[in-house]
């Protein structure tokens, strides 16, 4: 071989559709192609870059400790996870439901089993209450991750066709339906494990007074409500927790994505000590899991948000994403959006064919966006971005949406 590659896609399993453009650098809210040619990011790897592409904090955090140690295993300690916990627990710890107990935090590396740790925890909390075969309450149209377990409560029939036999032990309800989440809970129920808002069925935002009503149900029921703020979580909607758009606190959430700043997967389950505690040595564990490396950018990124600038610019950035796509609605460009901080959803009119037509359109106009279910739209732009650039990128998906 004379050391030259030819880039090919032979040898990967295609279970991605990417659009058709190859990023090799990044730097804030853009990124830059192997042609050279720049985009702007809306799309924020799904929430995991909320601190932009190489945000020079986390990038120091995590050279810092490259230098030091990256990786003990958890056969031994490491001077990062202590202080990880600690500071972790003291940024969402007044978000949640801690009576009588305190902030504890379990630490994983991606989003899925950082879920799986949650559904292991509530089960082993509800067998020790005596429930021989636990339950656990989910809503249509959810996205939690895709191992076996969780396709096992998806709705989505492509996550699902091929992989049976299904996990048991989940009752799926509709979104936004406190009335079918009440009549579904019996005595072997342990929790309700659902996202603040969902992600990838197109940002959906529940009705007013839902999670509220979440909390009655778990509280009158003896139970755990379990957020998976892994897509809504650290300051996307203009808060620290999505559930703290409607002052709910919930028992555990699951975190990731943004965690680990868009460096490396880092994931945690945090909530009541008296729940995960349930876990003992050699009952669930991870080789890389609170990792010194991990840790180091989750400590870095920790302290991002503990001012609560991140958060408060998020919302008010927010606030303008959705009044200027509130105009391409009455506009009759798009169809319907919802959305929280720098987080949307947009339907599409029937002149476009799909979502991901339109990103083909957005791609050639320098701005890259994702499609789900069809017709629509998530952007989710970093929340580091300038208003200029904010502007620039809406400027563009209105141009674009205005050709048809």
């Amino acid at each position: 071989m004379d050391g030259t590659h030819v880039e090919t896609r032979d040898h990967l399993v295609h279970n991605y559709a990417p659009l058709p453009v190859t990023v090799a650098h990044g730097e804030g809210s853009w990124v830059t192609d192997t042609d050279g040619r720049r985009y702007l990011d809306l799309l924020s790897g799904y929430s995991a870059l909320n601190f932009g592409h190489r945000h020079p904090t986390l990038v120091a955090a995590a050279v810092e400790q490259l230098g030091r140690v990256t990786l003990t295993s958890r056969a031994f300690d490491n001077d990062q996870l202590g202080p990880f916990a600690d500071e972790l627990c003291a940024l969402v710890g007044d978000s949640l439901a801690l009576e009588g107990t305190h902030a504890a935090m379990l630490p994983m590396n991606t989003g899925a089993e950082a879920v799986e740790t949650a559904v292991k925890a509530v089960r082993k909390w509800g067998h020790r209450r005596g429930i021989a075969e636990p339950t656990i309450i989910v809503a249509r149209d959810n996205f939690h991750g895709r191992t076996t377990t969780v396709v096992s409560f998806s709705t989505d029939d492509e996550a699902r066709e091929g992989y049976g036999p299904f996990t048991p032990g989940f009752r799926v309800v509709p979104y936004g339906d406190a009335e079918a989440v009440a009549a579904a809970v019996d005595e072997t129920t342990v929790a309700v494990l659902m996202e603040p808002i969902q992600g990838e069925a197109g940002v959906v935002v529940p009705p007013p007074g839902f999670w509220a009503s979440l909390r009655t149900v778990c509280d009158d029921a003896g139970i755990l409500l379990v957020a998976d703020e892994i897509q809504s979580g650290l300051g996307r909607t203009g808060t620290t927790l999505a559930c703290e758009l409607w002052n709910v606190r919930p028992d555990l959430v699951t975190l990731g994505k943004a965690l680990g700043g868009g460096i490396l997967p880092v994931s945690a389950v945090v909530g009541r000590s008296d729940v995960l505690d349930v876990f003992t040595p050699g009952t669930h564990g991870s080789t890389f899991g609170g990792n010194p490396l991990a840790c180091a950018v989750g400590r870095a990124v920790v302290r991002l948000l503990d001012t609560g600038e991140v958060q408060e610019r998020a919302a008010e950035l927010g606030d303008h994403l959705q009044l200027r796509l509130d105009e391409m609605v009455e506009s009759e460009l798009l169809t319907e959006v919802r959305g929280a901080g720098l987080w949307a959803g947009v339907d599409l009119p029937p002149t476009w064919e799909s979502g991901r037509e339109l990103c083909l359109a957005l791609r050639d106009a320098g701005v890259l966006a994702k499609d789900t279910h069809g017709t629509t739209i998530r952007l989710a732009p970093p929340l580091t971005i300038t208003l200029d650039d904010l502007d620039l990128g809406l400027d563009r998906l209105r141009d674009v949406l205005a050709t048809r």
